[in-house]
């Protein structure tokens, strides 16, 4: 912003929350590539806390859509580009555990210093100014980054 104001440049400011999808390395340290790496091995599932700490994913496709359509407007204030839909993390872990068909156990560990207890996107800039929402499910995107898991090579997803 300070840059737009002081030297007159056309810029665009998009918030990223949370992303996810295909071609994420396993071993990333996200949660979501962590629990389908860890269910697709059959190791157990590590959440941090109890698990009832929120958060909000969207999937690149719809990410994508919000950047391009940000891309398009003459709009200089920051634009949030996330999916204000909202799970826990445990809810999270037991999607990804039912949907990949483990038999991992959900383990708990300590949850980090600082980490936030809810994470979500407010979108009414994007839906207002960019007629923007996500489309995506987490569901629906959960299947294609497992699908997409399944046909790594071995060796990557069992580090």
């Amino acid at each position: 912003m300070a840059y737009h104001r002081f030297h007159k440049i056309n810029t665009r400011i998009a918030r990223i929350f949370n992303t996810y999808g295909p071609r994420m390395r396993p071993d990333d340290g996200r949660v979501i590539s962590n629990f389908i790496s860890q269910a697709l091995t059959n190791k157990p599932i590590t959440v941090y806390g109890d698990g009832k700490q929120t958060r909000s994913f969207q999937y690149i496709t719809d990410l994508d859509e919000g950047i391009q359509r940000l891309m398009d407007v003459e709009y200089h204030d920051p634009v949030n580009l996330g999916n204000p839909d909202e799970f826990t993390i445990l809810e999270l872990a037991n999607i990804v555990k039912k949907l990949t068909n483990s038999k991992s156990e959900i383990i708990f560990k300590p949850l980090p210093q600082r980490d936030p207890k809810r994470r979500r996107p407010d979108i009414t800039r994007a839906k207002q100014i960019l007629k923007w929402e996500p489309k995506v499910t987490l569901e629906d995107g959960l299947i294609k980054m497992i699908n997409y898991y399944k046909i790594l090579p071995v060796g990557i997803i069992n580090k």
